[in-house]
């Protein structure tokens, strides 16, 4: 998403009057309702979906609102004046109180239900009613959708209160993990990768909820104590919220005969996510089964450039089901995410995620979840055998095509121009041995040292004369490539565009989060700050504090180097 869209020179929207009249619903206009939804969106009971596209919900709002941080560069970027975070309408719509809307906009946003998939296996289990009926947006609630600047946009609330999905849970969301969504949308927007984007935080001056979470220097796998908590809400903003698991949950309707419109409910989603994530890149002129065709290369294109993207920054998205998959291939759902320090192919910072969601198997959970996806859409396709083949051999294609942009991204971190498998492997293995910061490791790299002695800034472990000559070699092996390639220095300036020099590091971020709580928001400013030029050299200030190897004192503790999906 970070290269579609460009900065608005001056702000266009300066008022919340403004703001409201950009309003246009084309999920709620063009999809079904649950015919079962009431029509005001008083629906905050857990209760069965059987069918339609969307439940109409009013948000619950904070109780005595306080604005903590707004994102200005993507205000700058849909041509909102700054002023409106600060706009007392704007402000309630925000922390949820829809009174405060007028025409065109509703007094009532939106739920939608999903299915889950973990690795290409189906689940119901985890819906209360053990059917599938009842999983879905459980406290993320969409309150506008419009064209800002030339590009539509869908806005919802997170952490707003019960839905039909709410499963037993309050709906809520605290501001630990508010501010950690809404920081990482930012960098890794920042960043170049591809996510869903952070608008405003509010919390509530008032409202607490209670959370397990980890005590004060807690090694426990799990939480072991319980914390009142701030109540928070974020608006995240993307093109559209559509996942992999609710293209899913209409093919589960279909083939289960589960009501008379499933097949064309499922063909009314899968139409509206080209038109809203697509439009640009699919010809509205071809045959809706050449459309298909189109999507799953499109999809496929963009899901692998995604994945590559996450390996070349750090990131692991930890829990990296079909329903966390957006089908507009961009990062979603930042719950049980974190960015590798210690490199480790297997690097897994949510406790309940495992192996298969680890940092080196990212591109394996994505291509079972782009499975899912070929799997919902064919049965559309059922008509039209030509189609059908080609879009087969698009889904046979993934492994190749996910292959072919990692091994380009591992080039680009090293400056190739091709990717060399065993140089490629002898580094993972010296990596590895060395204990080095993925982030500090690769930007020192990208000096191009001719030497091991500027690398070891990045290494945890004091290394042996038996390593170091391992690095000497590899090094030298390496420089001569890129000698071959020409200018060292024009090489050099392109690998740290390409590697960051800072990095989202746990131990940095729980300050800020816990100096939100007792109302000191300075932190948070200044990682905003901070995450905005991921790539830039900055003061030596900021270099001092952010651009170390993580203590020792932050290995293997609770809340920092793991941490459970309480949220």
């Amino acid at each position: 998403m970070s290269s579609r869209y460009k900065p608005s020179a001056e702000p266009c929207v300066t008022t919340f009057d403004e703001f409201v009249r950009l309003a246009d619903y084309s999920l709620m206009d063009t999809l079904n309702a649950d015919p079962e939804a009431t029509v005001d969106g008083n629906d905050h009971r857990p209760r069965q979906v059987f069918s339609g596209h969307f439940v109409p919900v009013t948000p619950t709002p904070l109780a005595e609102p306080e604005y903590v941080t707004h994102s200005s560069t993507f205000f700058k970027e849909l041509g909102l004046s700054d002023e409106l975070a600060f706009n007392e309408q704007f402000r309630k719509v925000f922390s949820g109180d829809m009174s405060a809307t007028g025409e065109p906009m509703r007094q009532f946003g939106w739920a939608t239900g999903y299915a889950l998939s973990i690795y290409g296996t189906e689940y119901i289990q985890n819906c209360p009613f053990g059917t599938g009926n009842g999983y879905g947006d459980g406290r993320a609630i969409s309150v506008f959708e419009g064209i800002i600047n030339g590009q539509r946009w869908e806005m919802q609330l997170k952490g707003a209160g019960l839905t039909p999905y709410g499963r037993g849970a309050d709906g809520r969301a605290v501001l630990r993990s508010s501010v950690r969504e809404f920081l990482g949308q930012d960098y890794m927007q920042a960043l170049g990768t591809p996510t869903s984007r952070s608008l405003t935080l509010y919390v509530s001056k008032s409202e607490t909820v209670t959370r397990p979470w980890y005590s004060e220097d807690s090694h426990s796998s799990d939480p072991d104590i319980l914390v009142d908590n701030p109540v928070a809400i974020s608006t995240r903003v993307a093109p559209s919220f559509l996942r992999v698991g609710q293209l899913e949950l209409f093919a589960r309707r279909v083939r289960s005969n589960a009501h008379p419109r499933a097949l064309e409910e499922l063909r009314m989603i899968v139409s509206h996510l080209i038109e809203r994530e697509y439009k640009s890149d699919i010809n509205q002129n071809l045959s809706f089964a050449d459309q298909l065709v189109e999507l799953a290369k499109q999809f496929r294109q963009r899901l692998t450039t995604l994945v590559a993207n996450w390996l070349r920054v750090g990131y692991c998205q930890g829990n990296f089901n079909s329903d966390n998959c957006a089908a507009g291939g961009f990062t979603l759902d930042y719950g049980p995410f974190g960015f590798c320090e210690n490199f480790d192919p297997w690097f897994q910072p949510w406790t309940g995620g495992g192996k298969h969601f680890s940092f080196f198997n990212q591109p394996m959970a994505a291509e079972a979840n782009y499975y899912m996806f070929w799997k919902a859409v064919r049965p559309l396709l059922a008509e039209d055998a030509e189609a059908l083949e080609q879009f087969d051999q698009v889904g046979r294609g993934f492994p190749e095509a996910m292959q072919k942009q990692i091994q380009k991204m591992w080039a680009a971190k090293l400056g190739l121009t091709e990717y060399k498998p065993k140089l490629f492997e002898e580094l993972i293995q010296l990596m590895i041995d060395s204990e080095v910061d993925y982030t500090i490791f690769f930007r020192e790299l990208s000096q191009i040292p001719d030497d091991v002695e500027p690398l070891k800034k990045s290494f945890y472990l004091k290394t042996s004369q038996q390593i170091d000559e391992q690095w000497q070699s590899w090094l030298l092996s390496w420089r001569n490539l890129l000698i071959n390639y020409g200018n060292l220095p024009e090489i050099s300036t392109k690998m740290k565009q390409t590697n960051p020099k800072y990095t989202w590091r746990e131990w940095l971020i729980v300050p800020a989060y816990q100096q939100a709580m007792e109302g000191d928001y300075t932190l948070v400013k200044e990682l905003q700050e901070v995450f905005s030029h991921p790539y830039d050299e900055q003061s030596q200030e900021i270099e001092d504090k952010y651009y170390r190897l993580k203590p020792k004192a932050f290995f293997d503790a609770g809340g920092v180097s793991h941490y459970s999906c309480s949220s």
